[in-house]
């Protein structure tokens, strides 16, 4: 569904009253009876409908409203690593230029050292008079491989290839010296070696430190259920937001304040990984039972003869009534525990049903029941 409030062109802020106005007059608009010639008043019709059903929720709202801003985040997120990636695919295209220089650079170098083979040189004093005279290097003339790449990426990588070979290139019109120093000072790297560092520096330069997310983030909501479905491990459909319909399977060791995840059917987004779905249980309401745990409450009235003297009575329980036995001297604050006939544990068993036990006097006043309590009060046994 597209974006509710821009469908009922209202502001994100905008009050219940004014959403209510909005609809309204959206409605009347479309309305298929008002527009019988248009094929798509149906539709239309049906997905203002939508959108009202969406804002007109609080609960559903405020859902929707964290959805989109998470939405807007990770688009946001996004566009920044599209953006990164962009500029490092550039710096690369630069960086295979700089390679395919250096290579050439490279190859004209090892034309002088094979002759200088060949008049009986060692390979070290060559390797040596190659790097002592880099204008003898490709590109224009006296171009030290520094200055190609200030040509090729500017002043700010040159720099950065000057830090890899341990201080400045020596440039055009310096002495003798100045290169012999360079030589039997620190020694340069070789040029593929440079070329690899440099490449490597810049990949990362225009890469970015932000990460493009690869999962959408999990979407947490309240399934409600009833005792009914955890005692029968029934499926339940969750309404998403975005009106999708979620299929949750209840599984035994699920009760109230349990969070259930559901594999990917969360945020979806183009081009990543969908988010999880944290469905938290709520059990709703039973005039019968209160949850604790894996436990079932119950509550059984006794008459105050039960109460003092113990007797019979029968119970309703989720799989029927039962007969419990009440003992003698029985308070209000005294429970009867019946094994197994709570709600599935994890542990592969079942919690109890707990029956909590009140008190109660009849309905209309008995004398004798009245006189013996007078005495009692008074002191006075018969």
């Amino acid at each position: 569904m597209r974006d509710p409030y821009s469908l009922l062109g209202v502001k994100r802020n905008a009050e219940p009253d004014e959403i209510k106005a909005a609809w309204r007059a959206k409605a009347k608009t479309v309305h298929p009876d008002q527009n019988q010639d248009d094929p798509s008043a149906t539709s239309r019709f049906a997905e203002i409908g939508q959108a009202y059903e969406v804002l007109k929720d609080p609960e559903r709202r405020k859902r929707y409203d964290r959805a989109a801003e998470m939405h807007q985040t990770i688009m946001q997120q996004r566009n920044a690593a599209r953006e990164a990636a962009e500029r490092a695919k550039a710096a690369k295209a630069n960086a295979e230029k700089v390679m395919e220089e250096l290579a050439k650079t490279n190859a004209q170098n090892a034309k002088p050292q094979g002759q200088a083979q060949a008049r009986g040189q060692s390979q070290a004093q060559s390797q040596a008079q190659s790097q002592a005279h880099p204008q003898n290097q490709s590109g224009p003339a006296g171009e030290t491989p520094e200055d190609m790449i200030e040509r090729i990426f500017g002043a700010a990588a040159a720099d950065q290839a000057k830090s890899h070979t341990g201080g400045s290139a020596p440039a055009n019109g310096d002495s003798a010296e100045t290169a012999k120093a360079d030589a039997s000072g620190s020694e340069r790297p070789p040029l593929p070696a440079l070329a690899i560092d440099l490449i490597a520096s810049i990949v990362r330069r225009f890469r970015g430190t932000t990460p493009a997310p690869e999962k959408a983030p999990d979407i947490s909501v309240e399934a409600t259920v009833t005792l009914e479905d955890l005692l029968k491990l029934n499926a339940v459909t969750l309404k998403m937001a975005d009106d999708r319909e979620v299929r949750l399977v209840l599984e035994k060791g699920m009760t109230e304040g349990h969070v259930a995840r559901l594999k990917g059917q969360g945020l979806k987004l183009a081009g990543m990984k969908s988010g999880d779905l944290l469905a938290s249980i709520k059990v709703s309401r039973d005039s019968r039972f209160r949850v604790e745990g894996f436990d079932l409450h119950t509550t059984l009235s006794i008459s105050l003869e039960d109460a003092v003297l113990g007797g019979d009575a029968s119970v309703e329980t989720p799989e029927g009534n039962r007969n419990i036995s009440i003992p003698a001297w029985s308070g209000s604050d005294q429970t009867v525990r019946l094994n197994g006939l709570g709600l599935h544990d994890d542990a592969g068993g079942r919690g109890d049903l707990v029956v909590e036990l009140r008190v109660v006097l009849w309905e209309k006043p008995n004398e004798k029941v009245t006189d013996l309590m007078r005495h009692m009060r008074h002191g006075l046994y018969v």
